[in-house]
């Protein structure tokens, strides 16, 4: 992807927020190499570039919370389920799960909200950031809204239309209905300590999580916001509140 001039400022540059984003670590293949690799889908960095930003990649490996001291913001990205046990549940035959990416996960979701630092948590993200305040998971959607098509096969994207709470941050980002790329399978349940339920598609699913009342820009989307880079509302929203921030 050619970047504008304004995405390809100088390494110098201090003017546009640095936003870290969890990444992946597994197999993963380039050139001619098969190894583990630390990794995340280049729309996650095109969007934070295309919004403002500097893209971090945070792997879950030796990252430790101080990370957060240099950042502006954080992006919690998509990836494989929450183990369960986390939130006190049996495992069910369709979860996958990554122990250390979850340790890593929640570890920085905690420190980003005790810093009140801007958080912007996808899918897995949304769901981290609810596990993380004590809250529950549905660990596969399927079995409770069998007539919504979240998945349309494996490695396609569906869409989600949904409605936003009046006065939420997400509805003065994307208005009081808006659709989004998504790529279903887990979603949220019972919700942790002081979150709030901002966004719902029409069959119940919860699209949007906020932490109203605490000053502090959170905000979980289960959708792929990253994989519409004709709308970047929520990116550029982020980016600003980083900016905002910025130490």
């Amino acid at each position: 992807m050619a970047l504008s001039g304004s995405e390809a400022q100088s390494p110098g540059s201090t003017e546009r927020p640095l936003i870290g984003i969890t990444t992946y670590y597994q197999e993963a293949a380039w050139g001619v190499w098969q190894r583990p690799a630390a990794l995340i889908p280049g729309t996650y960095v095109e969007a934070v570039a295309a919004a403002g930003g500097v893209p971090v990649l945070l792997p879950p490996v030796a990252t430790g919370e101080h990370v957060l001291d240099r950042l502006d913001g954080l992006i919690t990205a998509g990836g494989t389920d929450v183990d369960p046990a986390l939130y006190g549940h049996e495992r069910h035959p369709l979860t996958v799960s990554q122990p250390h990416r979850d340790t890593h996960d929640l570890a920085l979701t905690r420190a980003a909200l005790n810093r009140g630092l801007p958080l912007l948590a996808i899918c897995r993200g949304a769901q981290v950031l609810n596990v993380a305040l004590g809250g529950t998971l549905i660990q596969h959607l399927p079995v409770v809204r069998p007539e919504a098509t979240y998945q349309p096969s494996p490695g396609v994207f569906g869409e989600v239309r949904f409605t936003t709470a009046p006065g939420s941050l997400v509805s003065s980002l994307l208005g009081p209905q808006a659709s989004a790329p998504c790529y279903h399978h887990q979603g949220i349940a019972e919700l942790g300590h002081g979150l709030a339920v901002t966004a719902v598609a029409p069959e119940g699913t919860i699209e949007a999580l906020e932490l109203p009342g605490t000053g502090s820009w959170v905000l979980g989307v289960q959708f792929h916001p990253e994989q519409n880079p004709e709308d970047l509302r929520l990116f550029r929203g982020f980016v600003a509140a980083a900016g905002s921030s910025q130490r």
